[in-house]
Order: C-alpha cells, then structure tokens, then sequence
C-alpha cells in the first residue's frame, strides 16, 4: 500500500507518495509567500496554505492515476492509499472559528514583534523555569509569547476564536474536522509541560487560555479519522486515507533520516538550517552537562516522533532562505537564463566558485541570529568587499557564512560532551555536493547524504504507515529504509585553512554586535 507525506514548510509545501519500503513514486510542490506587512512581522495566509496543499496533493494522486505500471491500486474511482502523515513548520499560530476557518493571518516563527511579551514572561516565570518545564529558552520563535501578542493587541479577536492551532492540527482539522496535534509540535510551542507530558496548567492560567481552546495532543503516528468523503473524493483518492499525526517538519526529517537512537545527528538546510541531535526521553536531562549548554546556547528540546526519545536542536534562521534572497535580488539574470535554458539557476550562480575559501566573511544574520548567540536584533554583514570581488565569490562567502555559523552551533554540542561522528543532511541543500562537501570541510565531520534527501516528507509518511498498520516497529522501519548514498570527508588542507577563517569568523558577531543593534 502506499503512503503520503505532505510536508508545510514556510515558503512552499510538497506532497509525496512513497512505497512502503521508502521508494519515492511521486512528489509535487507549491510555494507561497511571507508576508512582512511591518517591521519585525512575518504572516501567511493559511487558507491560502491549505489551497496549494490540496493542489499538490491532487497533482500527486493524478499522477500515480496515469502510472499504468500501479497496477491494482488503481480504482475506477481514483487511487487508494493508506494513510497520509503531516509533517509541518513550527511555531507558527492562527486563531481559528468552530469551522477550523483561520480567522486572520498566521504569526510564524520567524516573526520578531514580540521583545515585550518575552519581557513579561521572564518577570512572571523566568527565563529558567520555562527552559526547564518546557525545554525552550525564551525566544520570538515561541508560540507562547505569540498568544500573548494576540491576547493583548487583538481581543476582540481573541475572545471570538473558538481554538488557537498550529499548521499541524489545523490541517488535521480541516481533514478531518477533529483538532489533534501531535506530542512532537505540541513541545515546541513554549505550552507544553515536557515532564508531565500535557499542557502547562500554570502557563496557560497565565495566559487566561483554557486548555479546551487548543487541539487535543496525540503521539506522532495517532490515527485520527479518515479524511473526510466530501474532501478525499475531490482530491481523487479511492477511498479516504486515514490521517495521522506527524510532528515538526525538523523532527519528521530526522526519523525519515534514521536518528532513531541517542547520538545521531543530522543537518536540515531547507528555508532554515537546523541541526537536530537525538537525546533521551523528554524531560529527562535535568541539572546536567549537557542540560546546562544546551541553556546557556539557547538550543531547544522537545519530544522527538519516535516514542521516549527527544531532540536537541539548533537553529539558523537564515538557512537556504540567504541563498534565495541572493537569487531574487542579485541574481536575476541567472533566473532568467535558468527559465530560457531549463537550468537551475542556483547552479548558475555557483557555477566558477573558488575551490578554496573566499577572502570575505559573511554575518548570515538577515533574520537576526539564532542559535547560540540568539540576538533577534542582530543583522547581517558582509567584510572584505573590494573591486575584484565577484558575484560567484560573493555566493560562496554566503555558504562559507552560514556552515561557520553551523560550527558554532556544533560546538556548543560537542562542549557538553555530544559526540558527533557524522552528520546525515536532508533538505534543498543536501542536492548540493558543494555545500556538503564544506560542510564537512568547516565542521571536521563527514557528512553523508541519504539517497531521500525530502526525509521530511518520507518521515510523515513512514507515521502514516504506522499508523496504517504497515510497520511493526517505528524505529526499525526507520532504520531499514535509510540508503546513505554519498559520504563527503573533510579535505585535511581546506579543512585546516577554514580554521583559521572561522576563528576570524567567531570575531565578527562580538565586534560589529554594538553598532548593528544602533542600525
């Protein structure tokens, strides 16, 4: 039977549908806007959302309909598939009516309005106490400190909203008509109590929130119901799939990946780039090494997809989102030599890149910083610009900048004693064998790329079959589809003169913080 995986990122979605043994069979994406109506805001229409998903999803089953080799899993009344699984961006909150329609524009993660909030949260918590209840520092990135903007600038509309819903549940509402959010995402929201395993009942009485007004928490690879008749039909299927809970989009690749065990590690370079390690269950570090770096890095945990294990996560906010600011505003006629010529026009931009690196060095802090030095108010910079520098080098500063600041990440792991032997990358920059290859360069860890390198889309899906009955076991069904296909190890004389580079790079933040914060 076949699975679907429909992964909402935060500028596009893909639907996918895979074999049981992880084979892809088709995929389609759609990609939409962020919308910045004022300073520090970023909004999406998730109506808007919910309309792409559902085209991708149409063009995926209309595509296994025209695949004669499918056989018996092709029934006069459409394509029959087992289940799908979600697998979503985090953070990001709408207000939704009794309907599941989403009342205004989504807040996403990287929306930075909310400096005041987390100022009260503090006074009334504490910057400690959240860290330790929920497993997330105090950040813009929370859902928490969201709810609170809405409470308090929009209350008319806060006192309407029947529920407030993440992408996950709010897609599982409108699927299936029943708001269910899965463990995983529920942790990321700054609401969830990670040691109780429910929502925080001191955090939400602060936030005058009854629990009733968010979705009911379910584990990854919940079978809520089948998608409803009405909807499953119009989208072409046979009969309607069952829809399953899946998680953040983070923790979905890392199971499509394989982290099905304490220690694995791997690098996801989508919009973001996030670096997400596999720990023991949820709430469990307590006062240790470890549990003491992650805070003093502001790196997060929260409940992993597979059952008593949770994840360590870093996170860039810039991530291959630089790469498509360079592409959109520098770029323009390597866009348009990529339409006439069917080339990808990111190959063009890096086409005569230098082997070795680059004399500049780039801050990659557009969206201010994330993990370690989480500094909202931070920007980005570019240093040793003269009148030879190229557009090819200037591309490559950007991939130099943003894997120095991966390193930086990384060693906040490996100073609490997280032994990272390799590195398994997932997202649009895992097709690069550039990018990884310095990604192995920079960090000193070979990096190896899975043969699946959507491992989002695959890890909503390897749920949905779970949940199907398909697998016994999570984790070993995990496990057994993994192909690691390439394996890059770092070059001994590049990686020794990226050294030198990234200790000139661990200078920059600490010398241009002051004036950035003034600009």
């Amino acid at each position: 039977m076949r699975l679907i995986g429909l992964d909402i990122g935060t500028t596009g979605c893909k639907a996918a549908v895979f074999e049981e043994d992880g084979a892809l069979v088709t995929s389609a994406r759609r990609e939409y806007r962020v919308e910045l109506p004022h300073p520090n805001w970023a909004e999406q229409d998730a109506e808007l959302v919910w309309r792409l998903a559902q085209d991708a999803l149409r063009e995926v089953v209309a595509a296994v309909s025209m695949d004669r080799a499918c056989g018996d899993e092709i029934a006069a009344a459409g394509v029959q598939a087992a289940a799908i699984g979600l697998s979503v961006q985090g953070e990001a909150v709408m207000p939704v009516d009794a309907e599941g329609r989403a009342l205004r524009a989504a807040i996403l993660g990287m929306d930075t309005r909310t400096d005041r909030e987390n100022a009260w949260l503090v006074e009334r918590f504490g910057a400690r106490y959240l860290f330790d209840r929920t497993g997330l520092p105090v950040h813009t990135i929370n859902t928490l400190p969201k709810l609170l903007w809405l409470r308090d600038h929009e209350p008319d509309l806060w006192g309407r909203a029947d529920q407030f819903l993440l992408y996950e549940d709010f897609f599982v509402k409108k699927m299936t008509g029943r708001a269910a959010i899965s463990r995983c995402l529920a942790s990321r929201t700054q609401l969830y109590d990670l040691q109780a395993d429910a929502w925080a009942a001191d955090i939400l009485d602060a936030l005058d929130l009854a629990p009733e007004r968010l979705a009911t928490v379910r584990p990854s690879g919940y079978a809520v119901a089948p998608m409803k008749a009405e909807l499953s039909a119009s989208l072409g299927f046979a009969r309607p799939p069952l829809v399953v809970t899946g998680g953040h989009d983070q923790a979905c690749g890392a199971l499509g990946v394989g982290l099905t065990e304490p220690g694995l590690a791997m690098v996801s370079t989508g919009t973001a780039e996030v670096v997400e390690v596999v720990l023991g269950a949820p709430g469990s570090l307590g006062a240790t090494r470890i549990d003491e770096a992650l805070y003093e890095g502001h790196i997060s945990t929260y409940a992993h997809t597979v059952p008593e294990l949770s994840l360590a996560m870093t996170l860039n906010h810039s991530g291959g989102l630089l790469l498509r600011w360079f592409r959109d505003t520098l770029g323009q006629t390597e866009v348009a030599c990529a339409e006439s010529s069917g080339l990808d026009a990111y190959d063009l931009l890096l086409a005569g890149v230098p082997n070795d690196p680059t004399t500049l060095l780039l801050l990659p802090h557009f969206a201010g910083s994330g993990t370690p030095s989480c500094d909202t108010a931070s920007k980005g910079a570019v240093l040793g610009l003269t009148f030879n520098t190229t557009k090819p080098e200037l591309a490559k500063a950007i991939l130099e900048g943003l894997t120095f600041e991966l390193r930086a990440n990384l060693d906040v792991l490996r100073s609490a004693g997280i032994a990272i032997d390799e590195l398994r990358a997932i997202g649009g920059g895992a097709r690069s064998d550039l990018w990884l290859q310095l990604k192995a360069d920079i960090t000193g860890i070979p990096v190896v790329a899975p043969r699946v390198t959507d491992a989002a889309c695959w890890g909503a899906a390897l749920l949905a079959g779970y949940a199907a009955g398909c697998f016994e076991d999570l984790a070993s069904a995990a496990s057994a589809a993994v192909h690691l296909a390439k394996r890059y190890e770092p070059d001994p004389a590049r990686a020794e003169r990226y050294c030198e580079r990234y200790d000139l790079y661990c200078e920059v933040y600490p010398t241009l913080k002051e004036l950035l914060h003034r600009l």
